[in-house]
């Protein structure tokens, strides 16, 4: 959870891309050199707390701390910290810094993830991948080639698409080590428009911004490039 000089902007970006409510990590303070930053994640924005250090000790609000992962600790069972709304945040799930990361903000790869869990202790290296993404596509038709919005999840090798978000059953779930590839696709009148390569489709999704065609197909690419490593692994481990 401690991710030594890493930028507001930086922590704000991975909480929210990669995190949940209530992930945070710790941080130096960009502002002075005897300060840290809490960053933790509410619903939907990244909140910053300082620690200051006097001497040995860490000061949090009243509290003063001998380490800090004492601070930390601490946190895990007094968890509830107010905003300035009066909003209660709560540290739940510390965010690793030991991980790779597909992040579309930096070079850091992440494919491990953290377990809900309340301490480093609790970060295991077979947790599900933080490498998820959801939102909403256009997809157009298969037979009647129109085009209609459609809500999308990627979870580890899985792509599914619901009539909306809150559809409990997916219309399809694309097995992503079926796919050959994943590109922007300039064939159609819309812009902002990606493909997905099967042997038996390919499909074509618009996503409503430039930006957000890029993070889906960067992402997807990732995915792709994780599936292909994993199984040239196992290819060389049987023939060996």
């Amino acid at each position: 959870w401690y991710h030594d000089n890493l930028t507001r902007h930086a922590a704000e970006a991975l909480l929210l891309s990669n995190g949940q409510e209530g992930s945070y990590l710790l941080r130096k303070s960009n502002e002075r050199e005897d300060l840290y930053s809490l960053s933790v994640r509410g619903k939907d924005s990244v909140k910053h707390f300082h620690v200051e250090q006097e001497g040995t000790s860490f000061k949090f609000g009243f509290n003063e701390f001998s380490s800090l992962k004492e601070l930390v600790m601490h946190f895990a069972n007094q968890p509830l910290i107010g905003s300035e709304t009066g909003t209660l945040i709560v540290l739940k799930h510390p965010y690793p810094r030991q991980v790779e990361e597909p992040s579309i903000y930096e070079s850091v790869r992440v494919h491990t993830a953290m377990q809900t869990g309340r301490t480093e202790s609790d970060l295991v290296p077979n947790a599900p991948s933080l490498g998820t993404k959801e939102g909403y596509l256009i997809k157009q038709g298969k037979i009647v080639k129109n085009w209609k919005t459609r809500w999308f999840t990627l979870h580890r090798n899985e792509l599914k698409y619901f009539k909306d978000q809150t559809a409990t059953e997916p219309i399809r779930a694309l097995d992503l080590t079926e796919c050959s590839a994943v590109q922007f696709d300039y064939s159609q009148e819309r812009v902002n428009c990606f493909c997905l390569v099967f042997p038996l489709r390919t499909y074509y999704l618009c996503a409503k911004t430039g930006i957000e065609a890029d993070e889906w197909i960067k992402i997807l690419r990732w995915k792709l490039s994780q599936i292909r490593k994993q199984l040239e692994e196992r290819n060389a481990t049987v023939s060996s």
